[in-house]
């Protein structure tokens, strides 16, 4: 895959070796304690490290997406369907959410401010029908990640622009991510492009690549 995407180069090479590194850290459990914490007793997950600096990991993909070339499209079993480009998004009721969020590769960062439109809002704003049981977000790289509507749902889930009251940078999936901080952040997809409301789950990415399908810190499903 070459930088755009397609073919054989440096940037597909990369994509490659992290997918089967990550891969066998799957196949291997690395990083399970068999110690879940269901009750939420500690702060931090099982397994997990604290971090001061956000890490950076992807796929050796970085889309650069300008914002006024950017849109999201909210698509699928909904009644308003829509389609906001930057400044209708901008437009739209904005919150501002606190969370710690939690990396399947063991760091984890506490008190992230996020500026940006809540999931909650979105919901409102579209009108899931009642057998829409499953999101599905899309991202300009080709990824994909699914969560449970109930999941989505949840009052802290926020489609982000900002991050401690600044731009959402490229490399941290700017213009716009999802921010799903309960659950692994892998499910907290970067250049966010659609979400999609189905009555059928659809596992993403790395669900099928050796993912668990839910991925709750606290119960260390890092792994299916």
């Amino acid at each position: 895959m070459s930088e755009d995407g397609s073919g054989e180069g440096p940037v597909g090479r990369i994509k490659e070796k992290l997918i089967r590194s990550k891969q066998k850290t799957a196949e291997e459990g690395r990083h399970l304690t068999g110690t879940p914490d269901k009750a939420h007793v500690r702060r931090l997950p099982p397994g997990q490290n604290l971090v001061k600096k956000w890490p950076v990991l992807d796929l050796g993909i970085q889309p650069d997406i300008p914002k006024q070339e950017w849109s999201l499209e909210v698509t699928g079993l909904v009644a308003n369907p829509a389609n906001w480009n930057f400044e209708d998004f901008l437009k739209l009721p904005q919150s501002q959410f606190t969370s710690d969020i939690h990396c399947v590769t063991t760091w984890s960062l506490y008190d992230n401010r996020w500026d940006g439109v809540a999931a909650r809002t979105i919901l409102e704003l579209v009108q899931p029908h009642s057998e829409a049981r499953h999101v599905i977000f899309h991202a300009h790289d080709g990824y994909t990640t699914n969560i449970r509507r109930e999941v989505f749902e949840e009052p802290d889930v926020i489609i982000a622009h900002s991050w401690e009251g600044k731009p959402l940078s490229r490399e941290h999936g700017g213009p716009v991510r999802a921010v799903v901080p309960k659950w692994y952040f892998w499910k907290s997809a970067k250049w966010l492009r659609a979400i999609e409301f189905s009555d059928v789950d659809k596992p993403g990415f790395w669900e099928q690549n050796g993912y668990h399908n839910e991925a709750d810190p606290w119960k260390e499903e890092r792994y299916s």
